[in-house]
């Protein structure tokens, strides 16, 4: 193994090899990287679309009529 190193082809052979693995890892750690960015955009879409459910829901509950006698005063309207 020493021989590698005294050797001029070898060493520069050694030296390619070296930067080409790190450059296949630093694109392999940049992948990851981009899958779990787009991961977090998904559960940020999937949150605002929740979240616009629920403003939804609390809107039509505070429209709600109190009681019976006001529900069917809406129908008979037709504002329901």
């Amino acid at each position: 193994m020493g021989w590698l190193l005294t050797h001029g082809r070898a060493r520069k052979a050694l030296g390619l090899i070296l930067v080409a693995a790190a450059i296949l890892l630093f694109l392999l750690n940049l992948r990851r990287a981009g899958e779990r960015a787009g991961r977090a955009a998904e559960r940020l879409d999937a949150r605002e679309r929740n979240d616009a459910i629920h403003r939804q829901m609390l809107d039509a509950a505070a429209r709600r009529p109190p009681d019976r006698d006001a529900l069917a005063d809406r129908l008979r309207d037709g504002r329901f």
